[in-house]
């Protein structure tokens, strides 16, 4: 009877004698097949940077689209701020006269014209925009920071007592 070659694995058409780092045994080391005789961890290699390139450009499309849309979002509030702000200055001109009224004005233009300045540029020149800012004034932006956050805590704790609330009233009204 033959001696019985083992199998070999996967991707692979000769045993090359001595390569498993073997001293003079029978068996040694794989080599796969192909005529460049790469490897087949070079090949995986190649597949999955190919893969992380893809999943790379398709999040970054789809980033900017969602800050395209969140930068639409954000002007088309800032015009409906600035039209409230606008109305409560006709309001305070009729009531207590328009040298009152002129800083509400202002401070309708000044929201418009930071709507107009949004919209007109690119996220990426808004992100520059912020870069600049915060190398210029590091204390300022992180005021600003501190405020946001505590705003943001605020909306969000008084969300979700809001649903705590309508849980409780659902419960009482179920028992």
């Amino acid at each position: 009877m033959a001696p019985r070659q083992p199998a070999l694995p996967e991707g692979t058409d000769h045993i090359v004698r001595g390569a498993s780092g073997s001293s003079g045994k029978e068996g040694g080391g794989f080599v796969a097949s192909g005529a460049d005789g790469g490897s087949g961890t070079d090949r995986l290699v190649s597949q999955v940077r190919e893969q992380v390139s893809t999943i790379k450009s398709q999040a970054t499309t789809r980033i900017r689209g969602i800050a395209d849309e969140s930068k639409e979002k954000a002007t088309g509030l800032l015009d409906d701020f600035s039209e409230v702000i606008g109305e409560a200055a006709r309001a305070v001109d009729g009531k207590f006269g328009e040298d009152y009224g002129s800083y509400a004005h202002r401070a309708a233009g000044a929201v418009s014209g930071l709507a107009d300045k949004v919209r007109g540029k690119s996220v990426d020149d808004l992100i520059d925009d912020t870069r600049d800012f915060v190398r210029k004034s590091p204390a300022i932006a992180i005021g600003i920071a501190a405020i946001a956050g505590f705003a943001l805590i605020r909306l969000l704790k008084t969300g979700l007592e809001d649903v705590g609330a309508r849980d409780r009233d659902a419960a009482n009204d179920g028992a």
